[in-house]
Formats: C-alpha cells, sequence, structure tokens
C-alpha cells in the first residue's frame, strides 16, 4: 500500500509544534513541507528562534497566531500542555546541542518527539534519553531522512531477503564542498553553528553527513559496526572541527567497510552514495539519482531497477506516491518518515501495535550513531588506532 492511500484513511491531521527553524533556516522549511506532503499533520504552534522577536516574525510569516508563536521551547512546552488543542508532537530543528534539553521538556509533558539528527551531542545524553523517551511511553523518532527513500527500502528488502546473499563490504561515502573555503565566506547562515563545539558538539562533518552515511550503510546492509580506525582531519585554517573523515569499519559478522566524509571536495554537491557487495551479487545507489537502484547477480549483466518500475518490490511501492518515470525526491524521502512518525503516534494514542510494515528510526539508530562519532573521535585522536564501537 502506497504512502498517499495510507494518508487517505488517516483521521485528523496531527497537531504539531515546531522548535528552531525560523527565519533563514533550511531544515525548518523542509520539516514543514515533509510534514504536509501527506496531509498528515498541521503546525499549530512554534519556538521558531531563541531571539523572541525573530521567533514571531518567523511564526507570522508561516501563518502561525501571536498566541501560539513563544519565545522559548520551555514556554512553549508549558503552556501547549496546558491547553486541550495542545500539540501532540514537536518537531525540533535547533543546533545539536540544544536536542537534548528541548526533547526532555516536551516528553515530560506527554508530547511526541520528532527530532533532527544527529540525536545528542554525547553517547551518555542519547542513554540518558532513551531512558526518559521508555518512561514517558511516547513516539520518538529521528529524522535519517534518507531511510525514507523508496529505493533505499528496496535495497534493504533484498539484503534481508538474501538476495545479495552473506553481505561482505558496506561501502558509503558523503561528499559536498560547501565548507571548502572559510566559513564566513560560505553565505549559509548555518555554517556558522555547524563548525562551532558549543552548538554542534565535538565534531563536524562527522555529526552533520558522516552519522548520515553510517547510519544508511547500517540501515540497509543490518549490519552492526564493531569497531573503526578513523582519520579526521581540519584543513580550513582556524576553523575547530572536523571538515573531512576517512573511516574503516569492522562489522560483528565478519563484513568490512568503509566510509568517506567530507565537506570541502569541490565539485560535490550533495554526493551520498552506498554500495554493498555480497557473495551472490552487489548494490549501488546515489542520492543525486535516488529513483534508481543498479543491482548486479554474480558474473551477470549490471540491472537497473527503478523507482515503481518493474522489478521494484512492496517496500518500495509502499513509500512511493507517484508513477514510475516521475522524480521523487529529497523532500518525499523526508515525508515518508514523516508519515511513518503519524502512523506510529496515531497507533501509540490508540493503545495500538504498530503495523510491521511502518519503519522509522528511532533513539536506538541514535545511540549507534552517536557510539559511532565518539569511536571515531577516539580513534582519530589515537593515530587511527582501531577502536571498538560500543553496542547500545
Amino acid at each position: 500500500m502506497s504512502i498517499e492511500g495510507r494518508s487517505e484513511r488517516g483521521g485528523k491531521r496531527i497537531r504539531l509544534g515546531m522548535v528552531g527553524g525560523g527565519q533563514g533556516a533550511f531544515i525548518g522549511g523542509v520539516h514543514r513541507i515533509a510534514a504536509r506532503i501527506d496531509d498528515r499533520f498541521e503546525l499549530v504552534a512554534g519556538a521558531l528562534s531563541s531571539d523572541p522577536e525573530r521567533a514571531r516574525a518567523s511564526a507570522r510569516e508561516i501563518g502561525l497566531t501571536d498566541e501560539r508563536s513563544y519565545g522559548s521551547y520551555a514556554e512553549m512546552a508549558e503552556r501547549e500542555a496546558a491547553r486541550p488543542d495542545g500539540i501532540e508532537a514537536v518537531a525540533i530543528v535547533t543546533p545539536n546541542a540544544t536536542h537534548f534539553p528541548v526533547a526532555r521538556a516536551f516528553l515530560a509533558r506527554g508530547v511526541h518527539v520528532i527530532c533532527d539528527k544527529p540525536v545528542t551531542t554525547t553517547l551518555a545524553d542519547a542513554r540518558e534519553l532513551a531512558r526518559l523517551i521508555e518512561a514517558s511511553g511516547k513516539v520518538f523518532v529521528l529524522t535519517h531522512n534518507y531511510s525514507g527513500y523508496p529505493m533505499i527500502r528496496q535495497a534493504r528488502e533484498m539484503v534481508a531477503g538474501g538476495v545479495l546473499g552473506e553481505i561482505r563490504l558496506v561501502q558509503a561515502e558523503y561528499v559536498q564542498d560547501w565548507l571548502t573555503g572559510r566559513t564566513e565566506d560560505s553565505g549559509s547562515k548555518q555554517a556558522g553553528w555547524r563548525v562551532d563545539p558549543a552548538q554542534a558538539g565535538a565534531v563536524g562533518s562527522i555529526g552533520d553527513i558522516g552519522t548520515h552515511a553510517f547510519h544508511l550503510g547500517s540501515f540497509v546492509s543490518g549490519l552492526e559496526a564493531e569497531e573503526l580506525a578513523a582519520d579526521l582531519h581540519t584543513f580550513v585554517d582556524g576553523r575547530r572541527l572536523d571538515d573531512n573523515a576517512h573511516i574503516m569499519l569492522r562489522y560483528r559478522g565478519g563484513a568490512r567497510g568503509t566510509l568517506w566524509c567530507s565537506q570541502v571536495a569541490p565539485g560535490n554537491e550533495n554526493g551520498l552514495k552506498l554500495r554493498v557487495y555480497g557473495t551472490k551479487g552487489g548494490l549501488e545507489w546515489s542520492q543525486e539519482n535516488p529513483n534508481l537502484l543498479w543491482y548486479t547477480p554474480l558474473s551477470e549483466q549490471k540491472r537497473l531497477v527503478t523507482r515503481n518500475g518493474a522489478g521494484a518490490g512492496p517496500s518500495a511501492a509502499r513509500v512511493s506516491r507517484i508513477p514510475a518515470g516521475h522524480p521523487e525526491g529529497y523532500l518525499e524521502g523526508f515525508a515518508t518518515i514523516y508519515a511513518e512518525a503519524a502512523a506510529a503516534i496515531r497507533a501509540c494514542d490508540a493503545g495500538e501495535a504498530l503495523p510491521p510494515e511502518v519503519l522509522y528510526p528511532t533513539i536506538a539508530d541514535g545511540i549507534a550513531g552517536l557510539a559511532f562519532i565518539e569511536a571515531a573521535v577516539r580513534s582519530s585522536q589515537s593515530g587511527s588506532a582501531w577502536t571498538p564501537v560500543e553496542a547500545g
């Protein structure tokens, strides 16, 4: 069943609030569009900036009333919880360092949480957040949005079905060029906080895009990282966080992997790529051509599988919205995570079991991401020594 088909039976829209994502913030607009594509959410409240005046101006721009525009997330959590028509879920689209306190505030008031990655800036905080989520009984969704792409779901289905045989190799890369020069010359509002340890945490490119590549490799392959050897480097003078990393991975069970993430590779815009190879064949996927998946059976010619085309299975079809040949991409992949979140929230509120086909990143994925980050930092500081990745 397609996402569209499920949304037609979705009932009332879920009342959504947003923290962050005000004027000039790219990702806030992405979340708002994604939340509305399948008509499952209605944005009714926001604390869109840490500056109260900017927060109100931002709220007016997107049609929120002054009454439900708040000067801080704490005020929003308290006042919305007291309203009979208060928000049911909150989207957190703030710099990394605030994810934990914002999520904690809303979980404490019985609000479901949809949060940007990385989930927190430390593994200890991620584990504490897992405890709070369990105690609250609420849904927590981490927006590793690339796991919502239909052909990524197709790849995962093929691996799980044994089409590739025993997985041996996982190669992931995510490379960009927007921070090749000085941070202040990037022309991006978010560049400043992404290279500021006080806001981004202990890492730069690893936290921003490396976690996406790491998550995607595990999501498709089904493998768990056991140890890694990392070389984190900062090329731009004066920058305090890494802008490039090369990492070797050893997975439990014997498979091997490599991960390269960079934000200083000229000519690369959003180069997220994944290759998975097993004893019977291999898969290749590129985010910049997301509707295509190359499958090569051992000793046979390459085969092109297209979204909603011949050869695509039910996992891909379920999260496709339009016929083959009509491109779906970044916004729709993000929307899939929101649609899955809506299904989980409605099931939770009704006291029903989550349908088995509903699939979204959880706090467990967030913990794995932070374990990856912290192991990479320790390894790089130890001359790229092989370093265990802590289990969740």
